[in-house]
């Protein structure tokens, strides 16, 4: 009688342990890994119309992304344009615009980080 009042206590101890969910039992703590990856550059999207281009760019960052839109034009006597930077800040959209006289061969942002 007396040993089982004694493992009464464990018993009940024991039991409770099994029975706690998965997400209350404790977790070893992560060891420091690398840094975090700088997360930076705005998202654009780029759409040509004929010989129109216009591209939209938000950045959903912290740090300031200096957005330059260029075009290429298909025809060897078209001149290629490079647009003036433009400042998209924090959680900001920004519209850049350009055309060629004729076809737009390609067209891409190029993004500087602004310090």
């Amino acid at each position: 009688m007396r040993l089982s009042r004694c493992l009464a206590p464990l018993t009940l101890a024991a039991a409770l342990a099994l029975a706690l969910p998965y997400d209350a039992t404790p977790h070893a703590h992560a060891s420091a890994g690398p840094p975090a990856p700088d997360l930076f550059g705005a998202a654009c999207r780029t759409a040509v119309t004929g010989s129109h281009v216009v591209a939209y760019c938000h950045n959903p960052y912290v740090d300031t992304d200096r957005v330059r839109l260029h075009i290429e034009c298909t025809r060897w006597w078209d001149i290629d344009t490079d647009s003036a930077p433009v400042d998209a800040g924090p959680a900001l959209t920004v519209r850049l615009t350009g055309r060629c006289w004729k076809e737009v061969g390609s067209a891409w942002i190029s993004h500087q980080k602004v310090r």
